[in-house]
């Protein structure tokens, strides 16, 4: 599994800010800058060339591993890998966020150097639950010691 594949990637994004987006309708996730209606998250970007790349519906297409769960997308620059799980639910939905990403996670290692990366984030987004959501101590603390990802649940990115 090439989560690198070009044709899933979009060019570099060094606004200061862009959203992400999904609409929803059997395609994939993808970056906007002049609608922020339609924006999950939005990613605040201090002037770096961030590729975005979408993961559910083209790096893994709806017909492969339909037993496991995957992320939307996936956002790189060098030393940096986060990926983003995008959602528009009111209710139980943080839960199944986070297993999509775990589950993300462990086809990416099983695909590439994840040692390449010295920055992982992982980011459970929903346009109904804009702001910061804490997440458990304990979660957070499991999640980091199996993974090395941290893992945040609000609808703004950082790029630092």
């Amino acid at each position: 599994m090439n989560f690198l594949k070009v044709e899933c990637q979009e060019p570099p994004m060094d606004c200061e800010s862009f959203g992400l987006c999904d609409d929803r309708n059997g395609l994939k996730a993808y970056v906007n800058t002049d609608t922020p209606s339609k924006w999950i998250a939005t990613v605040k970007n201090n002037k770096k060339a961030v590729v975005f790349t979408a993961i559910d519906k083209c790096v893994i297409k709806d017909h492969e591993y339909e037993d496991r769960g995957r992320c939307d997308e996936m956002l790189t620059w060098p030393e940096h890998l986060y990926f983003v799980e995008l959602k528009d639910e009111k209710a139980g939905w943080i839960e199944h966020a986070v297993r999509q990403l775990e589950s993300t996670i462990q086809f990416f290692i099983e695909s590439h150097d994840i040692k390449n990366y010295k920055h992982k984030k992982v980011f459970a987004c929903n346009k109904k639950h804009k702001h910061f959501r804490e997440i458990d101590n304990e979660l957070n603390l499991a999640f980091f010691r199996k993974y090395k990802f941290r893992i945040d649940v609000q609808a703004e990115i950082i790029i630092i």
